[in-house]
């Protein structure tokens, strides 16, 4: 049944987003909310896909103008948003739509939907196996670095608020899970 929401949720680095484009690729007729920021561009980003970039002054006017169904200033003058328009976008195509959203903007989509949306927290195995994956990442600074370990540690302890956690310790068996979950909330009825 289409119009159903999946809402996949994280710290910065537990594998989040490459579970939500594994799922793209499967049989679910989901569209991909893109998420709004105020932030650059980095390395080979697409506006459009991988983020509407829409400066600070842009959001700013569209957080007045009411255009979001959630938004956060995740780091200082770091806005994120779930523009309103895009969700209705997807929407009015007759699909379900899946969200890669920092964890804030995860349990606010879900309040908001309730048992049309099905939240997913991704659990990194540890902080350490977190920080880990950021350093292989090479995109952060030392201070970025420490600044999304020390917000990670705050985001797990409000992984019980989503409707399931999935341990992302083995990749392959995350997308195995990560497919179940959704197969088996997209089948239920409205």
């Amino acid at each position: 049944m289409p119009g159903k929401l999946v809402i996949f949720s994280a710290p910065s680095g537990a594998g989040k987003t490459t579970i939500v484009h594994h799922l793209l690729e499967q049989d679910f007729n989901l569209g991909f909310s893109t998420s709004a920021c105020s932030r650059d561009r980095r390395g080979n980003e697409v506006d459009g896909a991988d983020y509407h970039f829409l400066g600070i002054a842009k959001f700013k006017e569209k957080i007045q103008n009411d255009e979001f169904i959630e938004w956060e200033e995740v780091y200082p003058d770091q806005f994120y948003g779930t523009l309103k328009s895009e969700l209705n976008e997807l929407l009015a195509q007759g699909m379900n739509v899946i969200f890669d959203v920092d964890v804030v903007g995860g349990l606010n989509i879900k309040k908001h939907y309730g048992d049309q949306a099905l939240s997913v927290f991704v659990m990194p195995p540890s902080l350490d196996h977190l920080r880990q994956r950021l350093e292989h990442r090479s995109t952060e600074t030392q201070k970025a670095m420490r600044d999304r370990l020390v917000k990670a540690e705050k985001e797990l302890t409000v992984a019980d608020q989503f409707d399931t956690v999935l341990v992302n310790d083995d990749l392959q068996n995350a997308f195995i899970k990560a497919e179940k979950l959704v197969a088996d909330f997209l089948s239920e009825d409205a």
